[in-house]
């Protein structure tokens, strides 16, 4: 019977002989989902104009860093999204039409994941279902939809705090992307991306006085029809509430 655990190992030269589509010359998928051109769209705030956003000691994110599951009802700021979603998975440069540098690490820069949000309160943002476009900073509107709050507590096994948040994180994977460079190692490599985009979103939260829960428990076949995702080619992967928690960021002293 195959060791579960072998998921965690590295197997020295597995990488030399797997056969994947990259050796045999197959286009790199794309590492961002078309987007209709009808969608909706909401322009988030660019890095360059913020003027909200609090500078914060590193040393002081990370002592403070918490998982928190009670919000205050303030709703978050179009501004602070941009700045959460930026450093989840904003595009810091881009290399090529294909490869670019994210605020996050990803094996080979194939960025196998997607953001969708479920918006509850947020300024200028009217509660719904959006997909972050990294390319672009924008929100892709998917639906709106007011039983969406109680939809996702169903999704994740009556976990209620996700909806009082003012808006909830949800990624999912494109698995093919990584697969298509990795193979077997992909899922790996997937699992790990996912966490360092979670904690970005940890100690971003600091900078704005918000808090975040990482959320790993939930029904997948429920939160990918939420989603509105196949199960397969793309899947919900992991999920974090974020809300305000009615106080200022703590802030670095001057000499640091």
């Amino acid at each position: 019977m195959p060791d579960p655990r072998d998921f965690l190992r590295y197997k020295s030269g597995l990488m030399a002989n797997l056969k994947v589509d990259q050796n045999w010359g197959v286009a790199r998928p794309p590492g961002q989902k078309p987007v209709p051109p009808e969608a909706k769209r909401i322009a988030l705030v660019p890095p360059d104009k913020w003027q909200n956003i609090a500078p914060l000691e590193l040393r002081t994110a990370i002592r403070n860093r918490r998982s928190r599951r009670s919000f205050s009802n303030q709703a978050m700021t179009l501004e602070e999204l941009s700045f959460l979603l930026w450093a989840t998975q904003g595009v810091q440069a881009r290399l090529s039409h294909e490869t670019v540098l994210k605020t996050v690490p990803s094996a080979g820069g194939l960025h196998a994941l997607e953001s969708y949000l479920c918006v509850f309160r947020v300024t200028g943002v009217p509660g719904g279902l959006y997909r972050y476009l990294p390319l672009e900073h924008q929100l892709l509107e998917k639906y709106r939809d007011e039983r969406l709050g109680d939809k996702l507590v169903g999704a994740v096994s009556g976990q209620s705090f996700v909806r009082l948040a003012a808006v909830t994180f949800v990624w999912t994977t494109v698995p093919y992307r990584m697969e298509w460079r990795y193979g077997q190692a992909a899922h790996k490599f997937i699992a790990m991306e996912s966490g360092h985009a979670c904690q970005n979103l940890y100690l971003a939260c600091e900078a704005i006085g918000a808090g975040t829960c990482a959320v790993a428990v939930y029904n997948q076949d429920a939160l990918d029809r939420l989603l509105e995702v196949d199960g397969k080619d793309e899947f919900a992967i992991y999920l974090a509430p974020v809300g305000k928690m009615g106080r200022q960021p703590a802030q670095a002293s001057p000499k640091g």
